[in-house]
């Protein structure tokens, strides 16, 4: 192990444990506060606050205070620890099963660790836009960098970005830390205090609270040995292994790993239909131009005509719009409030925060064609101009490379380290192409009629909505197809997935209703 590449993984973990954990525990506290709550107990006491939590941790739950706000998050990033942590069950309200038979235990404000502190700052205070993407953006480079690294190393390539965005959103927080930054990046490794921070950062609680149910189910006959291991759990807990969250459910070696489906199996079942009767005009074919959905379950839809993006959740409420100056066309998630849509007749992106609905920015594209679409690869986006993908960086608004393609690219898809496109030549449209990072290469698949949407599934595998009104699954290699039969899935207009909410919203053509499917 090289000794430099260990004190750059020093210097980082440094910086997470002495600068951004108390950041973020600062800004919490000056949070409510400011409201006139005197504890974190109180804060987390309050009804919205306590309501939030609730739905992040609890699944199909509907509350008997405030129903209406009530989400149904189908992942939940508050994971079991973090709510033991945070909340005990009221005596006498055992069968009752809503928020309102909880309440907030003495928890201090030194308790919560990054990543609980962080989920409760993006989700129960309002930050700005700049403030906002500053956690959420220390958050991940704690998971990429330190949470996630088994080798508890960092390259000199990695730390020279690293370092320069590291500083940046840290002081977009808080200004008077540079003395902080500086003095860290000096320090000398001390090994000591290295391992200490590797056991605090590593991602291992969800794989202990696996093993803490699992202890739940053994048999009664070895209830001793039950208990030996509830306080093995218990010590390694108090001891300094951290909650973490937004975790798949099953790793190796840091690994996501998800059983690929069969090819056109019924992957998903037809759950509820929202009505948007009120909400989409009439005469409503082709209105719905694009439809994302967010990582908290919420849907984002182009209303060309009415010149919107359209916001609510997938049980059709919390409705909402945003006005946009002329019909937006296509639109992708950036983050998990951010969405960058193009508009018809212009060069530029629009970038807007679907929560404060403000428009925060617009990046000029020379040459960009609105209607062949828009999407995301590797936290960048990706437009089209010419026979170019553009890959962008959409806080420096710069273009980081440009890959050449064969055709006008159109209908453009990214899923993990691919881009999907179609052909806008009306002689190769039932060509389904992507390039490939892995490879460095174009591909193609032939498919029966020329495809309209695409989405990407939890298996990397994906659903091509085709002109002849078909749903084709396409293996995640790209080499295969079959047509889906799933009942309710044809005569499709639009349609999206979402891995963390694992449901799929379609819209059929010439209704104003969406249907919501789960998978099994």
């Amino acid at each position: 192990m090289d000794r430099d590449d260990k004190r750059r993984y020093f210097i980082v973990g440094s910086v997470i444990m002495e600068v951004v954990t108390p950041l973020f525990r600062t800004r919490l506290e000056r949070d409510y506060t400011s409201k006139g709550l005197t504890s974190l107990q109180a804060f987390l006491n309050t009804q919205s606050v306590i309501h939030i939590l609730f739905h992040l941790r609890h699944r199909n739950a509907r509350c008997c205070v405030d129903a209406q706000n009530c989400y149904n998050h189908q992942s939940l990033p508050l994971i079991y620890c973090q709510w033991k942590r945070l909340y005990s069950e009221k005596p006498g309200l055992v069968l009752h099963d809503c928020h309102c038979k909880f309440t907030a235990n003495p928890v201090q404000i030194e308790d919560l660790d990054i990543t609980l502190s962080s989920l409760i700052l993006l989700n129960c205070n309002n930050l700005t836009p700049a403030d906002d993407a500053a956690v959420q953006s220390l958050r991940q480079y704690k998971n990429d960098y330190l949470s996630h690294n088994t080798t508890g190393t960092i390259s000199q390539t990695e730390y020279n970005s690293l370092w320069t965005d590291l500083t940046n959103f840290v002081l977009q927080l808080d200004p008077s830390k540079q003395d902080d930054m500086t003095r860290i990046e000096s320090r000398p490794l001390d090994e000591s205090l290295c391992n200490k921070y590797t056991l605090n950062l590593l991602d291992i609680h969800k794989k202990l609270d696996e093993m803490d149910n699992s202890i739940q189910g053994i048999r009664s006959d070895i209830q001793g040995q039950n208990a030996y291991m509830q306080e093995i759990l218990l010590y390694i807990r108090k001891d300094g292994c951290t909650c973490q969250c937004g975790n798949p459910e099953v790793q190796n070696k840091g690994h996501t790993y998800i059983k690929p489906y069969t090819l056109g199996q019924d992957v998903f079942k037809f759950h509820h239909q929202i009505n948007l009767t009120s909400e989409i005009p009439k005469d409503c074919k082709g209105t719905v131009a694009d439809i994302v959905m967010m990582d908290d379950g919420r849907l984002v839809m182009c209303l060309s005509r009415k010149r919107s993006l359209l916001i609510c959740n997938t049980e059709g409420s919390q409705v909402d719009s945003i006005h946009v100056q002329d019909f937006p066309w296509c639109v992708t998630a950036v983050n998990h409030s951010t969405v960058a849509v193009t508009v018809g007749q212009s060069e530029c992106i629009e970038m807007y925060n679907i929560n404060n609905k403000l428009n925060l920015k617009s990046i000029s594209i020379p040459g960009m064609r609105w209607w062949i679409g828009i999407t995301t690869i590797n936290n960048n986006l990706v437009v089209g101009v010419g026979d170019t993908l553009l890959i962008i960086d959409h806080q420096t608004e710069e273009v980081v490379q440009t890959i050449q393609t064969d055709c006008s690219p159109y209908r453009l898809h990214g899923s993990g380290d691919r881009i999907f496109y179609r052909h806008n030549n009306y002689y190769n449209y039932n060509k389904l192409y992507w390039y490939s990072y892995t490879d460095n290469r174009h591909h193609t698949l032939t498919l029966p009629s020329p495809c309209r949407k695409m989405t990407t599934l939890q298996d990397g595998s994906l659903y091509v909505k085709c002109d002849d009104e078909s749903v084709q699954h396409v293996s995640s290699d790209g080499k295969q197809y079959k047509t889906v039969k799933t009942k309710g899935l044809k005569n499709v207009e639009c349609l999206a997935y979402n891995p963390k909410q694992r449901e799929l919203v379609t819209k059929t053509i010439k209704q104003r209703k969406f249907n919501v499917f789960y998978e099994k």
